[in-house]
């Protein structure tokens, strides 16, 4: 069964991101504080699908070797998973990418793994400064702007757009 994955740092909101497109308010589990999801969240979709909410990297109150490990399985995961259709990568819309973000970019451009870049919260910040932030965003990793998807949990925005495009991930199929 084909597999998306969510891969962003702690705290950018994998798991609300997941309860609003699956349209379920508390399958993936949300906490206050950063880097609580420590494993693989396998949330099967319908019989058709596998969601897989992977632990956040950067900030996060683990160790070292904790975050170091967490950095490995998110490497092989992006990277030997034949099952996986795609990737949505969130990023916080409000902070530029931080070296991890670009360690991540690296994972998936070398692992060919179709993505959208999701772009979250972006209630937090006023409508005339997205392009400003999007583009300073599109620049720092060098994706397509047409990869790119702004969303708000809150305001239900970019939801149904990125339904959408993981369904044609899944359209496409896995990797071979």
């Amino acid at each position: 069964m084909p597999e998306i994955a969510f891969v962003g740092r702690s705290n950018v909101g994998k798991s609300s991101l997941i309860n609003a497109v699956l349209a379920r308010r508390s399958i993936a589990h949300r906490s206050k504080w950063p880097g609580k999801t420590r494993m693989c969240n396998i949330y099967r979709v319908e019989s058709a699908y596998y969601l897989v909410d992977l632990p956040g990297y950067g900030f996060a109150r683990v160790s070292k070797k904790e975050r170091i490990g967490f950095r490995k399985l998110i490497r092989e995961y992006l990277t030997s998973r034949r099952t996986l259709a795609g990737a949505v990568w969130l990023l916080d819309i409000r902070r530029e990418p931080s070296p991890d973000d670009l360690e991540v970019a690296e994972y998936i451009i070398s692992a060919s793994v179709p993505v959208i870049v999701t772009m979250t919260k972006a209630d937090k910040i006023a409508k005339g400064d997205r392009n400003r932030r999007i583009q300073s965003i599109v620049e720092s990793l060098g994706v397509p702007q047409d990869q790119c998807l702004i969303t708000s949990v809150t305001k239900k925005e970019g939801i149904q757009e990125l339904r959408d495009s993981i369904h044609e991930f899944l359209a496409e199929g896995a990797r071979t």
